[in-house]
């Protein structure tokens, strides 16, 4: 607990001290958009909006998503083995069903998951050019599903040759090889990455565990654009991913996590078709969306097999007239999952929603409103309400009131495993409001810049498993604080530093929610010379609540190094909890102590 105070005292005061570190040498950066929210916008503007590039994932070594988003204040990624286990994100204290999940703007959650949440633990980011968070209700941009926030992934596009290859440590092996030619007319590229380690137990090592659990993942993906003319266009593209762990499970007669032969399967793919075109005044898309999971888990000789789809069908519009842009349009959403228990169900949406965006001077409004109409569970309609003022100084002040629902799964509609006598109860959607204030400040050569957010965020009717049935009963809120800074130091150095205090409750029991760390932080410094360059990252957590106790804090750091031989080739090595920290992310799941690789990477 400690070593998170401190690490928060740090963050705090370099977000709002960052004027002190001013250097001669000024450069002029671009405002970062984000484009998740339907509209364009400009994070500064944009309470709860952050973006990730692909240098910033080069620079940290990430391999996988779980890699790095911990690192955005607000999530907690939560990890039920170092390699291949289930990998969750809970944004805000939400539970994990509650983070909308999009590749290229494909919705990638589980439907056939209890709470339909999305396994990041295979989700290989050597194809992703960049990664949006939109922390908040986003129910009004997104529909169901975005209580908690959306994370939205797009695609790399490639021109030319690349190729990576990496190993390392518990016998590790990495590759990625990707190809593609593009310009202004048509584009289209196409990769393949895989990786395979031995790995370690997944139930922690200090237990007496010791059997390793190894990992195996290919990604293999495609994608292109063509513009008939300047009015008409299609883009596309297509993911692929299967992945093969080995688990560990909770064997008799203790019933205690321990080593087992347990396995899990996943294969998965999404896909996008889209015809943009410009009439009657207005830049129309019309998409077609689809993604699919099949998991299949063996444990004591016996397979379970879940599998899920959706597809969805999307028309937007956007305009501008007298200073407002807008957007609006009509989607339908249809998902269905067989489950292990024989239960299958098909649900379906239909949805309506408008935005729009308008400057008055140092004044930025941004208001949306979406009608969902259910095939199962009736209607909802929710909206958000954004402002932004410039105080001039580079202060900017931001804040926003938004709504989300989120229809139930359809485990919990079928009532997987229930035992309850008939009749049981008519489940209704989980509703939420949130509300949030932002104090920003930039510098004005861009070379710094810090926010400090504070939030509420309440949950109603949250569905629950109680007695042998699922029931609408649980009201959970959190309040929170997130502060970010970051800042270009001097001879090429730059700093990053985020930080949350997460004050997550379930208001019916007074009870602290599960695996939500309350104190959480990170920091990054970071070096680019002329061939070399690296960075240093330290993480930390607080004590967190889990079932069956209390994980403990922990402290961890990684490092990152790459070094340029030439133009088209370049050396990388890493090293993973540099001080070989022996830690949990979930409790009684172990963590890699000390682990190094080195690689190579081309560019042609």
């Amino acid at each position: 607990m400690k070593r998170s105070i401190l690490l928060s005292t740090a963050a705090m005061a370099a977000a709002f001290a960052a004027p002190a570190l001013a250097a001669d040498d000024a450069t002029s950066l671009d405002d970062v958009v984000v484009t998740a929210t339907r509209l364009p916008a400009i994070v500064a503007d944009t309470p709860g909006a952050r973006v990730i590039d692909s240098n910033t994932i080069e620079q940290r070594g990430a391999v996988f998503a779980a890699d790095i988003l911990s690192d955005v204040p607000g999530l907690s990624v939560t990890r039920s083995g170092a390699f291949g286990g289930v990998a969750q994100v809970r944004m805000r204290g939400a539970t994990p069903g509650k983070t909308l999940v999009l590749v290229d703007g494909v919705s990638v959650n589980d439907p056939a998951e209890i709470n339909g949440a999305y396994d990041f633990s295979g989700f290989d980011l050597g194809d992703v050019a960049r990664i949006e968070v939109l922390s908040g209700p986003q129910s009004s941009l997104w529909g169901s599903d975005a209580i908690g926030g959306v994370i939205a992934f797009t695609t790399k596009e490639i021109d030319g040759l690349r190729a990576e290859a990496e190993a390392g440590s518990f016998d590790t092996v990495r590759g990625r090889l990707a190809a593609g030619v593009a310009n202004e007319t048509y584009a289209v590229s196409a990769y393949v990455s895989h990786f395979d380690t031995d790995g370690i137990s997944a139930a922690d090592e200090a237990d007496g565990n010791s059997e390793a659990d190894g990992f195996t993942n290919t990604t293999v993906g495609l994608k292109g654009r063509y513009a008939v003319s300047d009015t008409v266009k299609f883009d596309g593209s297509a993911r692929w991913s299967k992945s093969e762990a080995d688990l560990d499970g909770f064997p008799a007669p203790t019933y205690a996590l321990a080593d087992t032969d347990d396995t899990q399967e996943s294969e998965q793919w999404a896909g996008f078709g889209r015809a943009s075109l410009t009439a009657l005044g207005l830049k129309h898309q019309f998409s077609v969306s689809a993604s699919n999971i099949e998991r299949t888990s063996y444990s004591g000789g016996f397979g379970s097999t879940f599998s899920g789809d959706r597809q969805a069908y999307r028309w937007q519009a956007d305009g501008a007239a007298r200073g407002v842009t807008y957007a609006f349009g009509a989607e339908r959403e249809e998902s269905s999952a067989d489950l292990s228990s024989g239960e299958a169900r098909d649900l379906a949406t239909t949805s309506v929603f408008g935005v729009a965006k308008y400057d008055i001077g140092a004044l930025n409004l941004t208001g949306g409103l979406r009608y969902d109409d259910t095939d199962d569970f009736g209607s909802k309609t929710t909206g958000r309400i954004s402002a932004a003022y410039d105080l001039a100084g580079g202060f900017i002040l931001s804040g926003a009131y938004g709504t989300g629902f989120k229809a139930p799964t359809v485990s919990q509609a079928v009532c997987d495993y229930c035992y309850a006598p008939l009749p049981w109860p008519e489940l209704k959607p989980e509703t939420a409001d949130s509300v949030e204030i932002a104090l920003g400040w930039a510098s004005a050569d861009g070379r710094f810049d810090g926010r400090a957010t504070v939030y509420r965020l309440n949950v109603d009717d949250q569905i629950t498993y109680s007695a042998g049935r699922y029931i609408n009963v649980a009201k959970t809120r959190s309040d929170g604080v997130e502060l970010e800074g970051r800042a270009q130091l001097w001879a090429g150095f730059d700093l990053t530093l985020a930080y949350a205090w997460t004050d997550a409750e379930d208001r019916t029991t007074g009870a602290r929610l599960l695996r939500v760390p309350e104190h959480a932080g990170s920091a990054t410094l970071g070096w680019t010379g002329d061939r070399l360059s690296g960075a240093l990252t330290v993480r930390a957590e607080g004590d967190q609540d889990d079932s069956g106790g209390v994980r403990e804090s922990f402290v961890t750091a990684n490092l990152n190094a790459a070094y340029q031989l030439t133009d088209k080739v370049t050396l990388t090595a890493r090293i993973e909890n540099l001080a070989d920290e022996q830690y949990q992310q979930v409790l009684g799941y172990g963590e890699p102590g000390r682990s190094a690789y080195v690689g190579v990477r081309l560019r042609y």
